[in-house]
């Protein structure tokens, strides 16, 4: 096995132990400040129903007011699902969906207002068909 030949060694100039301390902190600043994202705002919560179909919730703050995305997943094409959404115990809106073809899924998104104060928003969903319930809650 052969040896590399060795470089001459030049000798560093007065400003290179400062220059390499300032970029040393420099890095370990910007390793510490953690990365700010558009999202901050989001909140999102996901568990399972009653039985094999699983939810997702999600608030997020937007200029004219709050954003609330609800999302039920069975796996499941075209069965037909009743939901309501309140807020704070109040009803916001209430439909039937029905999921899609492909992904056995649907997703109801509302706009709401956006008042002083904590938010609570529930996302109620029933398969009359099954009977399967799925019950989402987030605070925001």
């Amino acid at each position: 096995m052969s040896q590399l030949p060795s470089l001459p060694r030049r000798p560093l100039g007065p400003w290179a132990r400062p220059l390499a301390g300032a970029l040393v902190a420099a890095g370990l600043t910007v390793a510490l400040v953690p990365p700010v994202h558009a999202d901050d705002d989001e909140r999102v919560r996901s568990g399972g129903c009653s039985r094999a179909a699983d939810w997702r919730i999600k608030v997020d703050r937007e200029s004219r007011g709050l954003e609330v995305e609800a999302e039920i997943d069975s796996n499941r094409p075209r069965q037909t699902w009743r939901w309501a959404l309140r807020r704070n115990g109040n009803l916001v809106a209430r439909g039937r969906s029905v999921t899609n073809a492909r992904s056995g899924s649907f997703e109801v998104e509302r706009h709401t207002g956006n008042r002083a104060g904590p938010d609570y928003f529930r996302f109620r969903a029933t398969n009359p068909r099954t009977g399967e319930v799925c019950v989402a809650r987030i605070g925001y």
